[in-house]
This record gives structure tokens, sequence and C-alpha cells, in this order.
């Protein structure tokens, strides 16, 4: 079973920074587990400074939904980030919650039944402007549940602020 640190956050909160230095004191050769689909010029920047600000020593896997599907047995792994995957699952689902959530639990399980040092970073939705829209409401929904479900296998939890990570559960 995975032992799991979930970071999460608003927007800029310093939450892969965190999970990026946490990951490289516990590994000469930690994994990146990149979960997002690319979708315009923008974000790829935003992916690019993100490559950027990691050294030679990440191997990277792009995986934008099976995360369970790789090896990763014996490994420290960043997961960036479960907004990410949970919009493509969300979008594959056509913005059907139940089934969004579902399947990504079941992922989420297999995924984390292997031996491996696991920096998990998420957005903390709920804690921002309201949703505009519909669909936006239910994906805040969503993620907000799947935050409770990984916290909830979590052996650590830390809330970023500003840049300072607030640990929220501590388990042995």
């Amino acid at each position: 079973m995975a032992q799991i640190t979930f970071i999460t956050g608003g927007q800029r909160s310093g939450k892969s920074s965190f999970a990026q230095k946490r990951a490289e004191e516990n590994s000469d050769a930690p994994v990146y587990l990149a979960t997002a689909h690319i979708w315009d010029e923008d974000f790829h920047n935003r992916v690019k400074r993100h490559q950027s600000d990691r050294g030679e020593q990440w191997a990277t896997i792009e995986e934008e939904i099976e995360i369970s599907r790789h090896n990763l047995d014996g490994k420290t792994v960043l997961l960036d980030c479960i907004t990410l995957w949970l919009t493509n699952i969300f979008y594959q689902n056509k913005n059907d919650v139940d089934a969004s959530l579902e399947i990504a639990k079941r992922e989420w399980d297999k995924f984390i039944s292997q031996e491996m040092e696991l920096f998990v970073v998420s957005n903390e939705l709920g804690m921002g402007v309201h949703p505009e829209n519909e669909i936006a409401c239910k994906f805040a929904d969503l993620q907000g549940w799947m935050n409770q479900y990984i916290a909830q296998t979590a052996n650590d939890v830390f809330l970023m602020v500003a840049g300072i990570p607030v640990q929220v559960k501590r388990q042995k």
C-alpha cells in the first residue's frame, strides 16, 4: 500500500513546489506523474514552466486517466494534479458527476495498492469564488468529494496557505 502525502490548497498557494521539495528529499530519482491534457498555448507554457522547475533526476510519466496502469512499486512519485486528472475523467464522462466519481475512486484504489511513496497535489476549489455555471458547480462538487476520499486514504495531509504548509492530518 502506498504511503500518501496529500497536498491541497488554492491556486498559486505553493502546492507543487512543496510537493516537489518533499519528493526530492525522499528520493534521488523521483517520478513525476503528470495528468494534464494540454488544451491551449497558455497551458502549454504553464507545463513548460513546471518542467523547467524540475532537475534532471526526475523521470516523467504523462497519463491523463489510467494512473494505475504504470508500475511504480518502490518509487517516490509526485502526482500533479488531481484536479486535471478529474477534469479528464469528467470530460470523458460527459460531465456526469456520479459516473466520474465512481471511476475516479475505483482508479485511485487500484493506483494506491502499489508500494510507493506518493505525494499528491490537488486544488481546493470550494474555498474560492462560487462557480459561475452549472457544469463548473458540478465539477467543484466532484473535486471536493474526491479530495475527501483521497484525504481519508492519506497518511499526511497538508493545506497550503500563501506558500506555508499547514499540516491537518498526521497518521503514523
